[in-house]
């Protein structure tokens, strides 16, 4: 059972992920709304992973998402975060997996989408 970190600006998004990853028999060890916060509750709970929203507002100096992974890995260059957003296009993708995330998952996001990332990441008690 994975302990994950869900972060997103939007209250009904970090539900909705959060209810998923229950869902699929993981734990939800903390839910931030921003990257200030993603990288305390990073350094308090160290979850097993992250997802990341991409666009959040700026807080306590950490614009956004991807700059919330780049603190993130400077602290543990381990962790282990996949970004989630609607937006797919190639920049954006590209900074995200330049700063350290390993992977993207587009919204809105299924069981079945999280599963296969999961399977992808180790975790393979979902593997038949």
């Amino acid at each position: 059972m994975a302990k994950i970190l869900v972060v997103d600006d939007a209250r009904v998004m970090r539900f909705h992920i959060s209810k998923i990853i229950n869902e699929l028999g993981h734990t939800v060890t903390a839910e931030a709304k921003d990257g200030c916060e993603a990288l305390e509750e990073y350094k308090k709970e160290k979850p097993d992973f992250v997802t990341m929203d991409v666009n959040m507002p700026t807080v306590g100096g950490v614009h956004g998402g991807i700059e919330a992974v780049q603190r993130i890995i400077e602290y543990d260059n381990k962790a282990i975060i996949i970004m989630v957003s609607a937006q797919t296009d190639d920049e954006h993708v590209s900074l995200a997996i330049r700063q350290g995330a390993k992977n993207y998952l587009r919204k809105p996001i299924t069981a079945d989408k999280l599963k296969k990332m999961m399977i992808f990441l180790g975790f393979h008690e979902f593997e038949n």
